[in-house]
């Protein structure tokens, strides 16, 4: 803290209500949201109401043994992020505070100390700077002063604070330093400031830019039934929602490994405590595919376990956002992993039935649409300040992927129809489908993504060019889809009167959207092959899928049997392309591509009905 004792105000607790606190003699010394620090087990909290004769704060840690009068001492900033170098690879809980070395400091027996006050970064811990400016070099928000390697993928840029400018007096020759060490300072008007490595953001406020850019770029998430149908963009938002058991934490791992962002930030909101030990354990074991090291070195975690105290719970997805948003304003592309936000409205609920608030539908506030809004909003691709003086601009992104947990599965609870409203891309998991064992459990049919349009040119400039079937990846996912659409409609038919008495044109359909959900949509995310599909391999694999599809569709019109297409030899092999053709082998799909064609060839001479043009 930068103030002195004497400017440090107290009050005294007045009254205790679960996990408010009222406080008496602090009322025209601090702020909403502000925080304050109970001086005897010290425990933190945050000031949410203020009354003429007291002020109600939420704890951030459990209020056993507190008793009446005694006191509170006014720390007169906002709960902020300790930003810098030693994020990333690091587990804090949902007020930044390192898990790892409060577990130790509390003697590692299995419960964390209660008030442990312990900084977010290391203040022993060297890093490596180098230097990119030079003394009199004016400077300032978003400007890099230098770069420190923070891990073996990610450079981290010692950025300039935001509303900081000035003429740089000092700068640090290249050498190894400290977070606190002095990096630089600058000049303003006759005033000299000093600056280190570390920042502090609060926060409730978004971190600014010049502004948004449209979105052209998507994030490649290497689950075909994403990548294809439902589409994310980097900068994006979607929700996840599904019950018990549907796959949404294997979901945000897989998203966690394979995705093409270069940070990731994973919120473990309120999920169980054994789900979240996995889920560390499982991190730590996998190796990044881009360098061969832990993926932990790109992700910072926060985790902030069911039976740990609801206001910090409540602070977690925006601890995460915001340390999510410092490492896009360096330019990297960012996913931000929320799970689960059901648990983080929830402990919402809580504190809004603590304060006797006129509860909204199922008792959630009023306010949780505002609240569930000011999460994703903060998602984008932005322009960024910085670099003026070089002449180029500069981008970041920030992509949310927020998991909802609703009971029973119901999509029609508060959470889940507020959350649709401000998301653009929408992945319902079905219970019906996990249970089948066909994962991911993404259901073709409630789902939806807004994204594809922005996209498509991307996808046109990466297509492959097949002339028996010279459609792009926009026109590929517009067939699957009607395939996909034109199964579920005959369903009421096949249980009136068998499938095998439909016409032979839609039970054809019906065989090809059966390879298409056997093959294509259904995805072992932890076979070695089969956990991501690459660009190449996705195009390829739907264009054979398609490609049997339409010259099915002929040989049906001319009058062949649906049996005859389906003892071609190669529907098997394109039924195991997902497991056994590697992303780097591409030429084996460009001979199953030939197989297919040689194949019908051949059942029409056999046929007598083959033209040579």
């Amino acid at each position: 803290m930068n103030e002195t004792k004497e400017e440090i105000k107290s009050g005294y607790i007045s009254s205790i209500n679960g996990t408010l606190i009222e406080i008496k003699g602090l009322e025209d010394q601090v702020r909403l949201h502000d925080l304050v620090r109970e001086s005897k087990h010290k425990i933190l909290g945050e000031v949410i109401q203020i009354y003429s004769d007291h002020v109600i704060a939420k704890v951030f840690e459990n209020t056993f043994n507190l008793k009446l009068n005694e006191e509170v001492l006014s720390l007169q900033e906002p709960l902020s992020m300790e930003l810098g170098p030693g994020l990333l690879g690091k587990i804090f809980d949902g007020i930044q505070r390192p898990l790892e070395a409060t577990f130790l400091k509390s003697g590692g027996g299995g419960f964390l100390e209660r008030g442990a006050d312990i900084p977010s970064l290391s203040r022993k811990k060297n890093w490596s700077f180098k230097p990119l400016r030079k003394i009199d070099d004016f400077v300032s928000t978003g400007y890099v002063i230098g770069v420190v390697q923070e891990t073996q993928l990610i450079e981290h840029k010692i950025i300039v604070p935001v509303g900081v400018f000035g003429k740089i007096t000092y700068i640090a020759e290249e050498g190894e330093y400290t977070v606190i060490d002095e990096i630089y300072r600058l000049k303003r008007g006759s005033k000299e400031k000093s600056f280190n490595m570390i920042q502090k953001w609060p926060i409730t406020k978004h971190r600014p830019y010049k502004e948004r850019d449209y979105p052209q770029e998507p994030l490649v998430t290497g689950m075909r039934v994403i990548d294809l149908l439902f589409p994310i963009v980097k900068g994006g938002t979607v929700a996840v929602p599904g019950g018990f058991g549907t796959g949404k934490t294997v979901i945000q791992q897989s998203l966690a490994k394979w995705c093409n962002a270069d940070v990731v930030v994973y919120i473990g909101c309120g999920e169980r405590g054994n789900e979240i030990a996995d889920v560390l354990k499982q991190f730590s074991e996998i190796t990044d595919p881009k360098t061969g090291h832990s993926l932990l070195e790109r992700i910072v975690i926060i985790a902030n376990t069911s039976n740990m105290p609801v206001s910090a719970r409540e602070a977690s997805i925006f601890s995460g956002v915001t340390i999510g948003e410092y490492y896009r304003d360096m330019g990297y592309d960012v996913a931000v992993l929320a799970d689960s936000t059901s648990r983080w409205a929830e402990s919402l609920r809580e504190i809004s039935g603590l304060l006797e608030e006129m509860p909204a539908e199922e008792g959630y506030p009023a306010y949780l649409p505002s609240k569930i809004s000011s999460f994703y909003e903060r998602a984008g691709i932005v322009n960024l300040y910085g670099d003026e003086d070089l002449g180029k601009e500069n981008y970041g992104s920030l992509t949310i992927i927020g998991s909802v947990s609703p009971p029973s599965g119901d999509f029609s609870e508060p959470v889940t129809s507020t959350t649709k409203r401000f998301v653009q891309a929408f992945w319902a998991l079905d219970a019906n489908l996990a249970y089948s064992k066909h994962y991911p459990a993404i259901n073709w049919l409630n789902s939806y993504s807004k994204y594809p349009e922005s996209i498509s040119d991307w996808w046109y400039e990466r297509d492959i060019y097949w002339p028996e079937i010279d459609i792009d990846w926009y026109e590929c996912r517009k067939q699957i889809n009607y395939i996909l659409s034109q199964e579920n409609e005959l369903k009421n038919i096949v249980q009136l009167v068998g499938e095998e008495n439909l016409p032979e044109n839609q039970q054809f359909i019906l065989f090809i959207a059966r390879i298409t959900r056997n093959s294509f949509l259904i995805q072992n995310a932890f076979d070695s092959i089969d956990c991501f599909t690459g660009i190449k391999k996705l195009i390829g694999f739907v264009k054979l899928i398609l490609l049997l599809f339409n010259e099915g569709k002929q040989l049906i019109n001319q009058g062949f049997l649906i049996e005859e297409i389906k003892e071609l030899k190669v529907v098997n092999d394109i039924l195991r392309i997902g497991r056994s053709v590697p992303n780097d082998d591409f030429k084996r799909l460009e001979k199953l591509r030939t197989k297919l064609i040689n194949e019908i060839e051949t059942l029409k001479l056999l046929h007598g009905v083959f033209k040579k043009k």
